[in-house]
């Protein structure tokens, strides 16, 4: 599909975080969401940090884990706007997944990949 603008792309990405249920906000401790064009290998997302189930507790001037979505890769893996939204959606939750120690097997087997 072709390139959507920024405002339309950080739309549908708050739109995903918007559609989280409260259980899950509810587990995320420290985490920023951004948006990028693109990552160097085509990558949807990513996420970087320390998942919850390895790390201790922040200390005071801890900067925050970064899940990163790629508006370039994303808009390159669907044919129209309706499947962005849910690619977009998947892709949240897959890294935030992440950001909750829960591997790309087990998202796998949950259907999520």
């Amino acid at each position: 599909m072709e390139l959507v603008d920024e405002d339309t792309f950080e739309a549908l990405v708050a739109e995903a975080l918007d559609g989280l249920p409260d259980q899950l906000l509810a587990l995320l401790d420290n985490v920023v969401v951004m948006v990028d064009d693109s990552h160097p290998e085509g990558l949807l997302g990513l996420y970087e940090g320390l998942p919850r189930t390895e790390r201790e507790a922040y200390g005071s001037f801890e900067l925050p884990d970064r899940v990163t979505l790629y508006r370039q890769g994303l808009c390159d893996h669907v044919r129209d706007l309706a499947e962005l939204r849910e690619e977009v959606m998947v892709t949240v939750v897959h890294e935030l997944a992440h950001h909750l120690g829960i591997d790309d097997d087990r998202l796998h087997e949950l259907g999520w990949d």
